[in-house]
Protein backbone atom coordinates (compact mmCIF):
# COMPACT_ATOMS: atom_id res chain seq x y z
CA UNK A 1 0.00 0.00 0.00
CA UNK A 2 1.26 3.62 -0.81
CA UNK A 3 1.48 5.38 2.39
CA UNK A 4 -0.40 8.25 2.87
CA UNK A 5 0.34 11.77 1.44
CA UNK A 6 1.31 13.66 4.92
CA UNK A 7 3.72 10.73 5.57
CA UNK A 8 5.53 10.48 2.10
CA UNK A 9 5.61 14.13 2.68
CA UNK A 10 7.62 13.88 5.50
CA UNK A 11 9.69 11.04 4.11
CA UNK A 12 10.78 13.31 1.49
CA UNK A 13 11.61 16.45 4.01
CA UNK A 14 13.47 14.17 5.78
CA UNK A 15 15.37 12.68 2.95
CA UNK A 16 15.93 16.35 1.14
CA UNK A 17 17.32 17.32 4.89
CA UNK A 18 19.61 14.66 5.27
CA UNK A 19 22.97 13.80 3.97
CA UNK A 20 24.82 10.82 2.75
CA UNK A 21 23.30 6.96 4.16
CA UNK A 22 20.78 8.32 5.31
CA UNK A 23 19.18 10.75 2.27
CA UNK A 24 19.88 7.14 0.61
CA UNK A 25 18.07 5.05 3.23
CA UNK A 26 15.14 7.07 3.15
CA UNK A 27 15.29 7.37 -0.51
CA UNK A 28 15.36 3.34 -0.47
CA UNK A 29 12.05 3.14 1.74
CA UNK A 30 10.29 5.46 -0.35
CA UNK A 31 10.44 3.52 -3.31
CA UNK A 32 9.31 0.49 -1.39
CA UNK A 33 6.25 2.01 0.06
CA UNK A 34 5.43 3.46 -3.46
CA UNK A 35 6.11 0.25 -5.85
CA UNK A 36 2.29 -0.57 -6.33
CA UNK A 37 1.92 2.61 -8.31
CA UNK A 38 5.02 1.28 -10.44
CA UNK A 39 3.49 -1.90 -10.86
CA UNK A 40 0.01 -0.35 -11.77
CA UNK A 41 1.67 1.61 -14.85
CA UNK A 42 3.85 -0.84 -16.09
CA UNK A 43 0.78 -3.25 -15.84
CA UNK A 44 -0.60 -1.22 -18.37
CA UNK A 45 1.73 -1.94 -21.10
CA UNK A 46 2.00 -5.11 -20.95
CA UNK A 47 1.05 -7.03 -23.87
CA UNK A 48 2.26 -9.69 -27.03
CA UNK A 49 6.13 -9.58 -27.11
CA UNK A 50 7.00 -7.98 -23.67
CA UNK A 51 8.17 -9.24 -20.48
CA UNK A 52 5.81 -8.13 -17.97
CA UNK A 53 9.04 -8.52 -15.47
CA UNK A 54 11.45 -6.21 -17.76
CA UNK A 55 8.47 -3.80 -17.53
CA UNK A 56 8.11 -3.76 -13.78
CA UNK A 57 12.12 -3.21 -13.33
CA UNK A 58 11.71 -0.35 -15.91
CA UNK A 59 9.14 1.09 -13.83
CA UNK A 60 11.10 0.78 -11.11
CA UNK A 61 13.12 2.54 -12.36
CA UNK A 62 11.42 5.58 -12.77
CA UNK A 63 10.26 5.51 -9.46
CA UNK A 64 13.60 5.57 -8.83
CA UNK A 65 14.15 9.01 -10.58
CA UNK A 66 10.82 10.17 -9.23
CA UNK A 67 11.98 9.84 -5.85
CA UNK A 68 15.01 11.83 -6.30
CA UNK A 69 13.47 14.73 -8.10
CA UNK A 70 10.42 15.26 -6.27
CA UNK A 71 10.30 18.23 -4.33
CA UNK A 72 7.54 18.68 -1.55
CA UNK A 73 7.88 22.51 -1.76
CA UNK A 74 6.94 22.47 -5.61
CA UNK A 75 4.03 19.93 -5.49
CA UNK A 76 2.50 18.06 -2.89
CA UNK A 77 1.04 14.92 -4.47
CA UNK A 78 3.72 12.61 -5.37
CA UNK A 79 1.85 10.16 -7.62
CA UNK A 80 0.82 12.90 -9.72
CA UNK A 81 4.67 13.49 -10.30
CA UNK A 82 5.72 10.16 -10.40
CA UNK A 83 3.04 8.35 -12.43
CA UNK A 84 4.44 10.33 -15.99
CA UNK A 85 7.35 10.19 -14.78
CA UNK A 86 7.35 5.90 -14.89
CA UNK A 87 5.21 6.90 -17.69
CA UNK A 88 8.31 8.07 -19.87
CA UNK A 89 10.72 5.50 -18.51
CA UNK A 90 8.63 3.19 -19.89
CA UNK A 91 8.06 4.48 -23.48
CA UNK A 92 11.62 5.83 -23.86
CA UNK A 93 12.64 1.88 -23.47
CA UNK A 94 9.48 0.39 -25.46
CA UNK A 95 10.91 2.73 -28.13
CA UNK A 96 14.63 2.63 -27.76
CA UNK A 97 15.67 -0.50 -26.20
CA UNK A 98 13.35 -3.41 -26.95
CA UNK A 99 13.39 -3.94 -30.38
CA UNK A 100 15.68 -7.12 -31.55
CA UNK A 101 16.09 -5.43 -34.29
CA UNK A 102 15.13 -1.77 -34.44
CA UNK A 103 12.77 -0.28 -37.00
CA UNK A 104 13.18 3.63 -37.91
CA UNK A 105 10.99 5.92 -35.38
CA UNK A 106 8.57 7.02 -37.64
CA UNK A 107 7.68 3.22 -38.34
CA UNK A 108 7.65 2.60 -34.53
CA UNK A 109 5.29 6.02 -33.93
CA UNK A 110 2.85 4.97 -36.97
CA UNK A 111 2.81 1.01 -35.28
CA UNK A 112 1.78 3.02 -32.21
CA UNK A 113 -0.97 5.15 -33.92
CA UNK A 114 -2.24 2.19 -35.71
CA UNK A 115 -2.77 0.11 -31.97
CA UNK A 116 -4.94 3.53 -31.01
CA UNK A 117 -6.74 3.43 -34.41
CA UNK A 118 -7.50 -0.16 -35.44
CA UNK A 119 -10.17 -1.09 -32.63
CA UNK A 120 -12.42 2.29 -33.62
CA UNK A 121 -12.05 1.44 -36.90
CA UNK A 122 -13.11 -2.06 -36.52
CA UNK A 123 -15.79 -1.20 -34.92
CA UNK A 124 -16.94 1.41 -37.25
CA UNK A 125 -17.05 -1.11 -40.42
CA UNK A 126 -18.36 -3.73 -38.08
CA UNK A 127 -15.61 -6.06 -39.45
CA UNK A 128 -11.65 -5.95 -39.79
CA UNK A 129 -10.44 -3.30 -41.74
CA UNK A 130 -8.40 -4.33 -45.10
CA UNK A 131 -4.92 -2.27 -45.44
CA UNK A 132 -6.01 0.23 -48.13
CA UNK A 133 -9.22 0.98 -45.38
CA UNK A 134 -6.34 1.27 -42.97
CA UNK A 135 -4.14 3.39 -44.89
CA UNK A 136 -6.96 5.85 -46.40
CA UNK A 137 -7.57 6.31 -42.02
CA UNK A 138 -4.41 7.28 -40.98
CA UNK A 139 -3.17 9.51 -44.00
CA UNK A 140 -0.48 6.84 -45.35
CA UNK A 141 0.72 5.09 -48.28
CA UNK A 142 -0.32 1.17 -48.15
CA UNK A 143 3.29 0.24 -48.09
CA UNK A 144 4.16 2.03 -45.37
CA UNK A 145 1.24 0.93 -43.03
CA UNK A 146 1.99 -2.36 -44.10
CA UNK A 147 6.17 -2.25 -43.20
CA UNK A 148 4.45 -0.58 -39.52
CA UNK A 149 2.01 -3.63 -39.22
CA UNK A 150 5.10 -6.28 -39.98
CA UNK A 151 7.64 -4.65 -38.08
CA UNK A 152 5.86 -7.09 -34.98
CA UNK A 153 8.58 -9.19 -35.84
CA UNK A 154 11.47 -7.21 -35.23
CA UNK A 155 10.23 -7.03 -31.72
CA UNK A 156 10.19 -10.53 -31.15
CA UNK A 157 11.44 -12.56 -33.92
CA UNK A 158 10.23 -16.07 -34.48
CA UNK A 159 12.53 -18.90 -33.27
CA UNK A 160 14.62 -20.68 -35.30
CA UNK A 161 12.82 -24.05 -33.70
CA UNK A 162 9.37 -22.80 -34.32
CA UNK A 163 7.41 -25.37 -36.42
CA UNK A 164 7.10 -24.85 -40.31
CA UNK A 165 5.50 -26.48 -43.13
CA UNK A 166 6.40 -30.28 -41.28
CA UNK A 167 10.19 -29.32 -39.70
CA UNK A 168 11.56 -26.02 -38.51
CA UNK A 169 12.09 -22.67 -39.44
CA UNK A 170 16.02 -23.36 -39.03
CA UNK A 171 15.45 -26.19 -41.86
CA UNK A 172 14.62 -23.23 -44.39
CA UNK A 173 17.04 -20.83 -43.56
CA UNK A 174 21.08 -20.59 -43.52
CA UNK A 175 21.71 -22.56 -46.37
CA UNK A 176 24.64 -21.71 -47.92
CA UNK A 177 24.98 -19.64 -51.45
CA UNK A 178 27.31 -21.06 -53.72
CA UNK A 179 27.73 -17.26 -55.38
CA UNK A 180 29.62 -16.57 -51.97
CA UNK A 181 31.92 -18.73 -52.74
CA UNK A 182 33.21 -16.65 -55.82
CA UNK A 183 32.41 -13.01 -54.35
CA UNK A 184 36.05 -12.11 -52.92
CA UNK A 185 37.15 -12.71 -56.36
CA UNK A 186 34.57 -11.16 -58.33
CA UNK A 187 34.86 -7.96 -56.15
CA UNK A 188 39.03 -7.84 -56.66
CA UNK A 189 38.42 -8.53 -60.44
CA UNK A 190 35.65 -5.69 -60.34
CA UNK A 191 38.44 -3.65 -59.29
CA UNK A 192 40.96 -4.52 -61.51
CA UNK A 193 38.70 -4.13 -64.19
CA UNK A 194 38.53 -0.32 -63.63
CA UNK A 195 42.25 0.31 -64.41
CA UNK A 196 41.36 -0.47 -67.99
CA UNK A 197 40.12 2.20 -70.69
CA UNK A 198 37.24 2.09 -72.34
CA UNK A 199 38.44 0.38 -75.69
CA UNK A 200 40.15 -2.60 -73.57
CA UNK A 201 36.91 -2.92 -71.67
CA UNK A 202 34.70 -2.66 -74.16
CA UNK A 203 36.93 -5.70 -75.61
CA UNK A 204 36.37 -8.26 -72.35
CA UNK A 205 32.70 -7.62 -72.93
CA UNK A 206 32.54 -8.12 -76.33
CA UNK A 207 34.62 -11.33 -76.36
CA UNK A 208 33.79 -12.87 -72.67
CA UNK A 209 30.08 -11.23 -71.72
CA UNK A 210 28.69 -10.95 -75.21
CA UNK A 211 30.61 -14.39 -76.38
CA UNK A 212 31.58 -12.89 -79.56
CA UNK A 213 34.30 -15.04 -81.64
CA UNK A 214 37.26 -13.34 -82.30
CA UNK A 215 36.79 -13.03 -85.85
CA UNK A 216 33.82 -11.13 -85.72
CA UNK A 217 35.28 -9.16 -82.96
CA UNK A 218 37.67 -8.67 -85.52
CA UNK A 219 35.17 -7.43 -88.09
CA UNK A 220 33.17 -5.38 -86.21
CA UNK A 221 36.41 -2.96 -84.89
CA UNK A 222 38.68 -3.41 -88.14
CA UNK A 223 41.02 -6.17 -86.73
CA UNK A 224 42.42 -9.03 -88.01
CA UNK A 225 41.63 -12.44 -85.46
CA UNK A 226 44.81 -12.70 -84.65
CA UNK A 227 45.27 -8.59 -83.57
CA UNK A 228 41.72 -9.31 -81.60
CA UNK A 229 43.74 -12.37 -79.69
CA UNK A 230 46.93 -10.74 -79.07
CA UNK A 231 45.33 -7.80 -77.51
CA UNK A 232 42.70 -10.15 -75.36
CA UNK A 233 45.93 -11.73 -74.27
CA UNK A 234 47.83 -8.36 -73.08
CA UNK A 235 44.74 -7.21 -71.44
CA UNK A 236 44.48 -10.76 -69.60
CA UNK A 237 48.42 -9.98 -68.47
CA UNK A 238 47.31 -6.69 -67.70
CA UNK A 239 44.75 -7.81 -64.85
CA UNK A 240 46.91 -10.34 -63.68
CA UNK A 241 49.80 -8.43 -62.79
CA UNK A 242 47.07 -5.70 -61.28
CA UNK A 243 45.58 -8.32 -59.05
CA UNK A 244 48.86 -9.78 -57.85
CA UNK A 245 50.24 -5.76 -57.20
CA UNK A 246 52.72 -5.92 -60.07
CA UNK A 247 53.91 -4.17 -62.90
CA UNK A 248 53.37 -5.23 -66.10
CA UNK A 249 57.18 -5.38 -67.90
CA UNK A 250 57.06 -4.54 -71.39
CA UNK A 251 59.40 -7.95 -72.49
CA UNK A 252 57.22 -10.09 -69.98
CA UNK A 253 53.85 -8.56 -71.20
CA UNK A 254 54.80 -9.51 -75.05
CA UNK A 255 55.74 -13.30 -73.82
CA UNK A 256 52.80 -13.74 -71.96
CA UNK A 257 50.69 -12.09 -74.51
CA UNK A 258 51.75 -14.89 -77.13
CA UNK A 259 51.58 -17.64 -74.61
CA UNK A 260 48.04 -16.74 -73.40
CA UNK A 261 47.25 -16.31 -77.33
CA UNK A 262 48.07 -19.48 -78.19
CA UNK A 263 46.99 -21.44 -75.36
CA UNK A 264 43.20 -19.83 -76.04
CA UNK A 265 43.12 -18.41 -72.23
CA UNK A 266 40.09 -16.63 -71.21
CA UNK A 267 38.73 -15.39 -67.52
CA UNK A 268 39.47 -18.02 -66.11
CA UNK A 269 43.26 -17.11 -66.18
CA UNK A 270 42.96 -14.05 -64.55
CA UNK A 271 41.38 -15.96 -61.10
CA UNK A 272 44.39 -18.31 -61.69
Amino acid sequence: MTPPESDALAHFTKARSARGDLQQALHNELVLQHRDLADSVAAAYSGPGRDRADLRQVAYIGLIKAVKRFDPAVGRHFPAFAVPTIHGEIKRYLRDLSWVVRPPREVQDLRTTIAKVYPSLTQRLVREPSLPELARELGHDEKTVSEALNCQSSLQPDSLDAPFEGGYLADVHGSIDSRLEQAENLVILAEAIRTLDDSEKDLLTRRYFHEEPQHVIGERLGMTQMQVSRRLAKILVKLQHEILGRPVPAKAKSRAGSGLASSGAGPEAVSA
